[in-house]
């Protein structure tokens, strides 16, 4: 991996979809034990998968994985936190502050 050049890989990968009152989600599981590390990312191919509700969707895929250079993964590493901290800035409540 070069320190600012960044490679493509393909992966099978499985697609979870669940509408339902309980779970509302979407996940990705790569079928053939690929890692994602730090500024990597992940491109599910086909059509979107819709789930109607009440419904879970399973579908097998190909994903292309996008890895981070060396820089980009160190970046990556070096500002995810503030990032992160950014997030817990906020939170979800009923309650109506004055």
């Amino acid at each position: 991996m070069g320190l600012l050049t960044r490679h493509t890989e393909t992966a099978p990968c499985t697609v979870e979809v669940v509408h339902k009152f309980e779970e509302l989600s979407a996940h990705v599981r790569l079928d053939d034990g690929s890692v994602i590390g730090p500024g990597d990312s992940v491109l599910v191919h086909g059509a979107p998968i819709m789930a109607g509700w009440g419904e879970e969707v399973r579908e097998a895929r190909m994903a292309t994985i996008t890895r981070a250079s060396t820089l980009g993964r160190l970046w990556t590493r070096l500002t995810g936190d503030l990032e992160f901290m950014e997030l817990c800035e906020f939170s979800f409540s009923d309650e109506v502050k004055p």
